[in-house]
Parts: C-alpha cells; structure tokens; sequence
C-alpha cells in the first residue's frame, strides 16, 4: 500500500485543483516554530495544520499529552481548512515524518483513502530548487465527512487486556499467558543491537515506538512515570527513517519488522499518539493491514494509577 509521493511528483502536480498541500511542521521543544517558518516559507498553496491547535484536543485527565480529537470534531477542523473527501491531499514535514504521519493516520482514520506523505522532507524541496513563497493561500471552508474506521484505533480498556495477556498478569499461573515468546533483535536505534526474548509471535503484538532507555525506565522527560506497558515490545519509531529523516525503503523496512507475522493484530503505542504514527504508516506501507494506534499512548496509560508498569525487557 503505497502512500508516498516523491518531489518531482509533487512539482509536476502541485496547480491541480483537487490537490491540496498541507504543510504540518512541529517542533514539539518550540511549538511556535513551525508556524513561524511556515509563515517565512512553505510550498505554494499550502496549508497550515498546527500539532496542538489542530490535531490535538485540549489536555484532560485522561488522553495523554495529544489527544486525539473525536471525530465530528476532526472532520470539522479539516473541512475548515478546506479538506474534502474528494481532495488528493499531499502532507509534507521536515527533518522526519512523524507530524506528516499523525496527519495522514486522522485523515485515514477518517475514511480518506487518498492521502500521501511527501518522501523527502521541505528541507530537500528547497534544495532542489524547487519553488517556495510567503503568501498564504485563500482557504475555502468545505464539507469533511466522518467516516471513522473503528479497526484502526483502541482505548485504555483494550489494551489492558492486551497487555494481561501478553505479560501474563492476573493469571493464576503466568506461564498459561496467550503470549508465545520468540527471540529476536530488539530495535533500540543504535547499530549495536541485543538480543532479548520478547513478544513477536503472537496473535496479538504491542509496540513500543519511543527510544530504547525510554521503553527501559532508565530515563523519562516527558511523562510523570517512567517504563513501559507490560508485555510491549520495543521498536524505536526514528529506525524507519533515513539519514536525511525520509522513510526507508520497502526491503529495508521488512528488515526493520522482521520477526512480525503480518496476519497478526499490531498495536503501536509511543509517548502521546504522535511519534507512532510513522510506524504505523510504514508497516501499511509494507502490507501490514492489522495496525492499530493506541492514540493515547503512555501518558494515558499512566494516568490510571491502577495500570500495572514494566521495566527493563520483556522476557521469560
């Protein structure tokens, strides 16, 4: 399931008039920056979608740290900013994928099946000469219709269950847990990968999109607790990226998930429903159809103070 488009692509198409360009740049240690640049620069009929004022809800108890709006709310927020179902709608960031992958995950959650994440980021647009501007397009209010796809998204409550199965609690005996361990390479993002038992095997798989000492415990600067949901295994979100911060390849991603059944349910997690994006994105990309995104991620998760916390690696 290709969802790529590369520059050129773009450059040849970028006047038809049912495309539209969004340009969603964040910095999550600046969230004023990406507004500003887009304000200094950005593709030629671009829009402007902001993390927090547009793809996220106002933090609450419970949610996590970006939470995801409900989606009438979503379908009004897109139609505003002149999204239709009809549109082929182009999503662009820079230095990585993953505001352009939160992004393309609501448009798809909400039945648009013609969304594409621009390959290279804005930074390889201007390099290559391509043409950018100041001016601000006219935005014409359109109609979103919701059609949410209930398959791709789970709450707090399922993955409590998931997460007692896999890590076998509240069983009387824990070695009875559905899980079916299978050693394998535990993606940490250094080339000096370990090998650790942990859950790939199974009907049922929970990843864990943040950096490896994250996933561990060993350090935590964003969320209250540190660790990770029991019965998680790691695969750190950035590894699906190249050197320049563009998506790998088809045949180095199947390297990168390795190990993973693509007939089994995958649900990825990170610390607040943004940087897994980009993993779910490219195990679509590679044909996994059984992805699912826990929206809340950790920051919801530790905000029940009934759900249990893993350290260090899962294993058996």
């Amino acid at each position: 399931m290709q969802n790529t488009v590369s520059i050129k692509w773009l450059l040849a198409r970028m006047f038809e008039p049912d495309l539209v360009i969004a340009d969603c740049r964040f910095w999550l240690n600046d969230p004023l920056a990406g507004r500003q640049k887009y304000a200094e620069s950005h593709i030629p009929r671009a829009i402007y979608l902001d993390l927090e004022e547009d793809l996220s809800s106002p933090v609450s108890t419970h949610g996590g740290r970006h939470p995801l709006p409900e989606p009438e709310q979503m379908a009004h927020i897109f139609g505003r900013a002149g999204l239709s179902q009809d549109d082929r709608i182009v999503i662009y960031d820079d230095n990585n994928v993953m505001n352009a992958s939160r992004l393309w995950w609501m448009l798809t959650y909400l039945g648009h099946n013609q969304v594409y994440i621009l390959e290279q980021d804005f930074s390889a647009w201007k390099q290559a000469g391509y043409p950018v501007t100041d001016e601000q397009p006219v935005v014409v209010p359109k109609t979103f219709e919701a059609r949410p796809q209930a398959d791709m998204v789970v709450d707090v409550d399922y993955v409590r269950q998931v997460s007692e199965r896999l890590s076998g609690s509240g069983r009387a005996d824990a070695g009875q847990a559905d899980s079916v361990n299978h050693t394998a390479a535990n993606h940490t993002g250094s080339s000096n990968e370990v090998d650790s038992t942990v859950h790939l095997n199974t009907p049922t798989v929970l990843i864990d999109s943040r950096a490896h000492n994250r996933y561990l415990g060993l350090e935590e600067h964003l969320d209250k607790k540190a660790g990770h949901i029991p019965g998680a295994v790691n695969f750190f979100w950035q590894d699906v990226l190249t050197e320049a911060g563009s998506l790998k390849s088809a045949e180095q991603l199947e390297e990168q998930f390795a190990g993973l059944d693509k007939d089994a349910e995958i649900i990825v997690y990170c610390g607040s429903g943004v940087s897994a994006c980009p993993n779910v994105f490219a195990l679509r990309q590679i044909g996994f159809e059984n992805v699912k995104l826990y929206p809340g991620s950790w920051s919801d998760w530790i905000s029940y103070e009934e759900n249990r916390i893993g350290k260090g690696e899962e294993s058996q």
